[in-house]
């Protein structure tokens, strides 16, 4: 359903990545838990190869260092005049037990932008990936709620959940070397099989009137298909992209990130499959290399299982305007001689959590309606 998209009374819009922000949804560590080992993920210590991961609740000194983090964040959001809004309490320390599957807990609440999206005027809760993640829009739902209780043209899909019973997932994935995953890389078959509707929000990418979605750990070709049935006849075109040097891709956020119209970082380790890039060169899109971030690999914290890449996991409170994690300088100065006004905080402890300053927020309203960024694209709509 179209509405009045310039009404100033909006309660939920939000087209693209970079309009101006006017309200945010900001993650919790409260009570967070160490994401079990599951068929859809293996947790490992980085400087401890072969030592099994840790179980059960976070550290209170872990989730304390984390909130400050996030809290500052919440300061800096607040002082540019946005509204932040934070999750309920959940106890994730809760095992999960359905018909299909047990889990000995769940993980956390530091990142709504895995679990939930808005396109428009519509929030979407995504099916997710993971069994300790199955209950992730709990925290949100009060929120939710409020949202769609204050405006009817608020639209609110929950995505059908999948089974997450052994048979969804490939586990063999796991055990395969790189020259394997090398020689397969073109195929796109990962730890999830194709048979169940499955995707994380965090895969994908809001350019207007295009979405950008990515075929990875977390999100399957059917997941990909359910969401052009549901947005197409929304007026949305929905493309599928690829980055084949990535072996373990989980979110598009810290590899393909739209900063303003024209205007895209990208990961020099993880280009786009040949013939992807089309759509953006054929209507005047500028790629442009992140610089290499300031921790490698190696350097990240112990218990995080994202890659050195979190640098570019930055936040858009406007065209002009970007948050980067204080020790990026280097990407501080790239984003700075691109016209931007650079806000640096920390956000080193969030890390272990799965994500950074995109990771951790769900952006409900900003400014502005729908735009096609891309006149000169030709689509196929699904049959």
């Amino acid at each position: 359903m179209e509405v009045d998209m310039g009404h100033d009374s909006l309660v939920v819009n939000s087209w693209n990545e970079w309009d101006p922000l006017q309200e945010i949804v900001v993650g919790s560590a409260d009570r967070a838990c160490f994401e079990p080992t599951e068929p859809g993920s293996r947790p490992a210590i980085r400087d401890a190869p072969g030592v099994p991961f840790p179980t059960g609740p976070k550290s209170g000194e872990a989730v304390e260092l984390a909130n400050e983090e996030l809290d500052g964040l919440v300061a800096l959001l607040e002082s540019q005049g946005i509204v932040v809004r934070r999750p309920e309490p959940h106890d994730f320390s809760a095992p999960i037990r359905t018909p299909d599957f047990e889990v000995e807990n769940q993980y956390c609440a530091v990142c709504p932008r895995d679990v939930m999206i808005t396109m428009g005027n519509e929030i979407i809760e995504a099916t997710m990936s993971r069994r300790a993640r199955y209950f992730e829009y709990q925290p949100y739902r009060k929120l939710v709620y409020e949202y769609w209780n204050a405006d009817p043209r608020v639209e609110w899909t929950t995505a059908p959940k999948p089974s997450m019973s052994d048979g969804m997932y490939r586990e063999e994935f796991w055990e395969w070397p790189l020259e394997k995953r090398h020689e397969r890389m073109h195929s796109f078959e990962f730890c999830v099989n194709q048979d169940e509707v499955v995707f994380d929000a965090a895969d994908m990418s809001r350019l207007g009137r295009d979405i950008l979605v990515q075929e990875s750990m977390t999100t399957n070709r059917a997941g990909i298909r359910w969401l052009r049935r549901h947005l197409e006849p929304r007026g949305f075109r929905v493309h599928t992209v690829h980055f084949p040097l990535d072996f373990f891709p989980s979110h598009i956020d810290c590899t393909f990130v739209p900063l303003r119209p024209g205007l895209v970082l990208t990961n020099p380790e993880r280009p786009l499959r040949e013939g992807e890039e089309k759509m953006f060169l054929a209507n005047d899109w500028e790629l442009v290399d992140a610089p290499q971030p300031v921790l490698g690999n190696d350097e990240m914290p112990r218990y995080c299982q994202s890659s050195k890449w979190l640098s570019m996991n930055v936040l858009s409170m406007s065209p002009t305007k970007v948050i980067c994690e204080e020790r990026e300088k280097p990407l501080q100065d790239l984003l700075a001689k691109l016209d931007f006004e650079v806000f640096p905080v920390p956000f080193r402890h969030v890390f272990e959590y799965g994500g950074s300053l995109h990771c951790a927020t769900w952006d409900v309203r900003r400014e502005g309606t729908r735009e096609d960024y891309f006149p000169a694209l030709r689509y196929e709509p699904l049959v």
